[in-house]
């Protein structure tokens, strides 16, 4: 099965939820024949809040806030699996979380677990470890941003069955995009790393985002990119199954020739 998988890459209006529903809306014409699209993080609200006041005034529930909604009417508008992070509400906190949903309205959420720098200050660390969701178009699993910079978070998608991860976000460190490539390579997985552009300098620093938006195959091959400094839809055509298959060498296997007894200090 073979399908088209991408990423929207545009400048997240901070606090202005319906400017970025626009840009969504006038950019998805562009990937139209796309079965799985990916958003940045927090692609709705922007990311640098001044405290936690400021968040959860900006932050919604998971169930019925105005992003699910809207995602769901625009996978079912053009028969689109979407993931985008957002800022989620919680009786407890906020989390930074993505939202997978399907054309026929099914939803799930992951929560960040790897919360980078100053997000620490106020939204809380994802509760749950990240999972697989079987979707139209494969299995894929979530992981956002700073997650990248810890190799666990991919193989332990990769190891429950990821086909195709999906990675929003709002990157400012330099290493990110060269780093997936490690990741798809040694999971043989697709990943789909969906960043911004743009600068924010709404407190006492200023945070420039790296934009170079991409989809990189399960061997590492870079099958689609963005520019670093421009907005950028893009899809890639690619097979799902492609995934399933672990081989190294004809004696080697990325699993089958792990050795996790000889792992046990990463616990």
């Amino acid at each position: 099965m073979t399908i088209h998988a991408g990423y929207l890459q545009y400048e997240v209006a901070f606090g202005d939820w319906q400017a970025n529903a626009n840009t969504i809306r006038t950019m998805l014409p562009i990937v139209a024949a796309a079965d799985l699209l990916v958003l940045p993080e927090l692609a709705f609200s922007g990311y640098d809040f001044h405290d936690k006041a400021e968040l959860q005034s900006l932050a919604e529930p998971f169930a019925d806030g105005p992003t699910r909604t809207l995602l769901t009417e625009l996978a079912a508008e053009t028969s689109t699996t979407l993931v985008a992070g957002y800022a989620e509400s919680a009786p407890e906190g906020c989390y930074n979380s993505s939202m997978l949903v399907c054309p026929d309205g099914t939803a799930h959420n992951y929560r960040k677990i790897h919360l980078f720098n100053r997000e620490q200050h106020v939204f809380l660390p994802g509760d749950q470890a990240p999972t697989v969701v079987d979707t139209p178009v494969g299995r894929v699993g979530m992981m956002i941003c700073f997650d990248w910079f810890f190799p666990e978070t991919a193989r332990c998608l990769a190891l429950a069955g990821a086909q195709i991860i999906a990675h929003p976000s709002n990157l400012v460190l330099p290493w990110c995009q060269q780093a997936m490539f490690a990741r798809s390579l040694e999971n043989a997985v697709f990943t789909i790393t969906a960043n911004r552009i743009g600068t924010e300098a709404r407190t006492d620093r200023e945070l420039t985002f790296t934009g170079g938006s991409q989809v990189l195959g399960c061997r590492g091959e870079e099958l689609a990119k963005a520019p670093t400094d421009a907005a950028h839809a893009a899809m890639a055509a690619i097979e799902p199954h492609d995934a399933d298959d672990k081989a190294i060498a004809e004696l080697n296997d990325r699993f089958g020739s792990r050795r996790p007894e000889m792992y046990a200090q990463l616990k």
